[in-house]
């Protein structure tokens, strides 16, 4: 099939491989702009654009897929079928009718379920025991285009939004090489989503991060493994920024970000209700460290607490459509 592909992120590379893999005729590469990284703000190019190079396909980096003359030129280029994941801007209707097979994304949740920008951390956040791949038809909404497929897969319980991103990555290769070839022969009918049962996974912002300590122990759990690898569960102590890295849940009682330190090596946390095992984490302008290598670098941690600023506001819940 003669296709468009448009994608952004890491995600995005495995089924971008597998299409041309399979021998479909991939004309272009949508993705966006080049951006600015790190201290030295160096301009970075996205992954699918180093991806496409490499297999030689051409690159298109519009700063708006809106504007006419870039639609235009996707009308010359005569796709039959746009493929998407993770693009990173949602396409108008004069796009989405270009294609004779439509615009198919590549959705990594279990749609109507997790609609939006961040469906993998929001699905850990909640506490979900499983997530998976969606392709569907695109339309004008956010998410909301009838289902051509669906496979879903566990989530487990120490996955981070980062590796189970990158389990889901292969599934979208996968499901996106075995549909095409049945929506071009018609065996393939579209099903509208149950919009009474949508939640929205919003796009993530740094604030984001900031633990409520008033939280329980799993939720808080939860928080550190799906705000991982950003932006990242954090708190203060002494004014300082500390990252949350990697934890457990316990049973127990404690007040809510006070530390206790059970012996060298173990220090928990405080919930709303339960403990945090702090295994893993990193104090400002330091290396991630293990509970242990922190505490004998902060000795006398027991019953000291952390901070939460109250002029920062605590991560937000999913919101219901």
């Amino acid at each position: 099939m003669r296709l468009i592909y448009m994608g952004t992120p890491r995600f995005a590379v495995a089924p971008l491989r597998a299409l041309v893999a399979a021998g479909h005729e991939c004309i272009g590469v949508v993705t966006r702009t080049d951006k600015p990284l790190g201290r030295g703000r160096t301009l970075a190019a996205p992954p699918v654009k180093l991806a496409a190079q490499e297999l030689g396909l051409a690159v298109l980096q519009p700063r708006r897929v809106r504007d006419p003359e870039f639609i235009g030129l996707l009308r010359k280029m005569g796709p039959e079928a746009i493929i998407a994941a993770a693009y990173g801007q949602i396409l108008p209707k004069e796009i989405l009718a270009l294609p004779k097979f439509g615009c198919i994304n590549i959705h990594a949740s279990l749609l109507p379920a997790y609609r939006g920008a961040a469906p993998v951390n929001w699905a850990i956040i909640r506490g979900e025991s499983e997530t998976g791949i969606t392709l569907m038809l695109m339309d004008e909404g956010m998410d909301t285009g009838a289902v051509l497929m669906q496979e879903s897969i566990p989530i487990g319980l120490e996955d981070t939004a980062g590796a189970l991103t990158e389990k889901l990555a292969p599934l979208g290769a996968k499901l996106i090489v075995s549909a095409l070839p049945l929506i071009a022969s018609g065996k393939i009918t579209p099903v509208a989503q149950d919009g009474t049962k949508a939640t929205m996974a919003p796009l993530l912002k740094k604030g984001d991060g900031l633990i409520d300590w008033d939280l329980s122990a799993l939720e808080l759990h939860n928080r550190v493994r799906g705000l991982s690898p950003w932006p990242g569960a954090y708190c203060y102590l002494d004014k300082k920024l500390v990252k949350i890295i990697a934890t457990e849940a316990l049973d127990g009682t404690g007040e809510p970000g006070m530390l206790y330190e059970r012996n060298n090596n173990t220090l928990e946390a405080g919930a709303g209700s339960g403990l945090l095992r702090i295994l893993s984490l990193q104090p400002e302008g330091k290396k991630p460290m293990t509970a242990g290598e922190f505490m004998r670098g902060h000795r006398g941690i027991n019953g000291r607490k952390f901070e939460t600023p109250r002029t920062t506001r605590h991560v937000p819940g999913v919101r219901q459509s």
